[in-house]
């Protein structure tokens, strides 16, 4: 009896514990992490530009040095002259702000500011060389097509083209009576020989077979020029024409110091005239960025062709 009751008991506790023990929460599947979104630097368009970026900071480290020595040897050589010296990199940028604050300012012919100064030049190149390209090119063609008329103009290009610009400006004053179509024949006569001779040196070089077969076809001259020799010259032309422009622009400040009236060159004299050399050495600058721009504008029309 007293055994049937614990056990009856014992029963009744481990049903009674069932009862009282919380039952286990259910399990619930885990969410699925987001994927993390990747830095832009990782993606392919963040490398092609980190790329291309050290790239431009690896060409950009020598210029920037070459600039920065050189400016550092002016400042040197402005500390260690004499007074009154040599106007240093600060003095002559400050004279550079005050002088381009204004650049339009016309006071009259002999008053103007730098900005008409730099036209006045770039007009007179423009049509000095714009002249010479029209000249010189169907005469390079002219040359290197026909033999006899080679030898007979060699001697002159020989005997003319070693001639300093400047000699011929009295020429052009005593001819012409005035001092800007002076100026004009002055970089006409200097920048038309690079275009002839290199003009005429593609012309020679364009292969033989070319031209036996357009002897064959029986083509026109015209179809000869335009079908073969201005594709095979074409590099050779552009080459004389960047040799010209820097020929043309390199006579223009010379012409204009001795003419006068207007331009970079009269700017530049009549500033060593009032001892203002600030002036003079951002003309300096001035005449050759503005040469760069030049030069390398016809090497983007020199691609431009290449690639066409």
């Amino acid at each position: 009896m007293n055994a049937v009751s614990l056990d009856d008991r014992r029963l009744q506790a481990i049903m009674t514990s069932l009862d009282t023990e919380p039952l286990p929460a259910a399990s619930t599947p885990p969410t699925a992490a987001r994927p993390r979104p990747t830095p832009w630097l990782q993606t392919e368009r963040g490398q092609a530009f980190t790329a291309a970026l050290g790239r431009w900071f690896r060409a950009a480290i020598p210029p920037a040095f070459g600039l920065g020595l050189f400016v550092l040897v002016w400042q040197l050589i402005s500390v260690s002259s004499s007074e009154p010296g040599l106007p240093g990199p600060a003095k002559t940028w400050a004279a550079a702000q005050a002088l381009f604050a204004d650049p339009f300012y016309d006071n009259g012919p002999n008053d103007q500011g730098i900005g008409w100064n730099i036209l006045h030049s770039l007009a007179r190149v423009g049509t000095g060389f714009g002249l010479a390209a029209l000249v010189g090119i169907p005469l390079g063609f002219m040359i290197g097509r026909f033999a006899f008329l080679s030898g007979m103009v060699a001697p002159i290009i020989s005997l003319l083209r070693p001639v300093s610009p400047l000699a011929w400006l009295p020429i052009g004053l005593y001819v012409f009576k005035e001092t800007e179509p002076a100026s004009i024949w002055v970089i006409f006569i200097s920048s038309i020989w690079p275009i002839i001779l290199n003009t005429a040196a593609g012309v020679t070089r364009v292969p033989k077979d070319y031209l036996n077969v357009a002897r064959v076809l029986a083509l026109s001259e015209w179809k000869v020029f335009t079908r073969i020799l201005f594709p095979a010259v074409l590099p050779y032309l552009m080459t004389g024409i960047r040799l010209s422009i820097g020929v043309a622009w390199l006579v223009i400040v010379a012409a204009e110091m001795l003419t006068g009236g207007s331009g970079l060159g009269f700017w530049v004299w009549d500033e060593w005239n009032n001892l203002n050399v600030e002036h003079i050495l951002i003309a300096i600058f001035i005449v050759g960025f503005t040469g760069l721009l030049l030069e390398q504008g016809l090497l983007w029309l020199a691609k431009r062709f290449e690639y066409a």
